[in-house]
């Protein structure tokens, strides 16, 4: 009988999504999504393979419960971060940097790369976790530039701050290259510092 880590069955589950997503996080980022399997998220995990198949049959729908758990967590930091900004220029400010500093730390494939990597279901169901964010967008953009039109600048902005080429840039120029994509987006929309003035 495998070992319960926890006191409980629903702390058992916990701490192993716990420890698998971390495992996961890592091999994203050396290894990428391709090359990862569940044998070998386990062994790292200190799991046995039966374990570790308990909890997510195949390789993707471990992917998409480790992004369901990621977005969800964005989300209410995201949601917190805008929230403290007083004004709209430094709410867009505060989610343009955000969206960055997170496309840097995750090794994700991109959006078409992973719709091919998934079932049109399992992707639609990852794809989901974005309707928060945009929502958190359009309110920013509705407070700060209410004559545009959000349906136009919410997929230009997106696909601004989604090229992985924005942050593909030596540690030491990152904050650079973020401060220079928020200023663009601000640009972007008519949103500048003196608006606030």
């Amino acid at each position: 009988m495998p070992k319960i880590i926890g006191r409980s069955l629903e702390e058992h589950r916990r701490e192993v999504r716990s420890r698998v997503f971390d495992v996961l996080r890592g091999q994203l980022y050396e290894r990428g999504f391709d090359a990862i399997t569940l044998a070998g998220v386990a062994a790292e995990a200190g799991l046995g393979r039966t374990a570790m198949y308990n909890h997510f049959p195949d390789k993707e729908s471990l992917l998409v419960a480790f992004v369901e758990d990621e977005a969800t967590r964005y989300v209410e930091r995201l949601t917190a971060a805008v929230a403290t900004a007083d004004t709209p220029v430094a709410k867009l400010s505060t989610f343009v940097r955000l969206q960055l500093r997170v496309l840097a730390e995750y090794h994700l494939p991109p959006g078409t790369a992973l719709a091919s990597a998934l079932a049109p279901a399992a992707y639609r169901r990852i794809s989901a976790h974005a309707d928060p964010i945009t929502g958190q967008l359009r309110e920013i953009l509705a407070e700060g530039v209410p004559e545009e039109d959000p349906d136009v600048l919410i997929p230009m902005i997106t696909a601004a701050l989604g090229s992985r080429q924005v942050v593909d840039v030596p540690p030491e120029r990152l904050e650079d290259a973020i401060e220079g994509a928020v200023r663009f987006v601000l640009r972007a929309v008519g949103m500048t510092e003196k608006s606030e003035d």
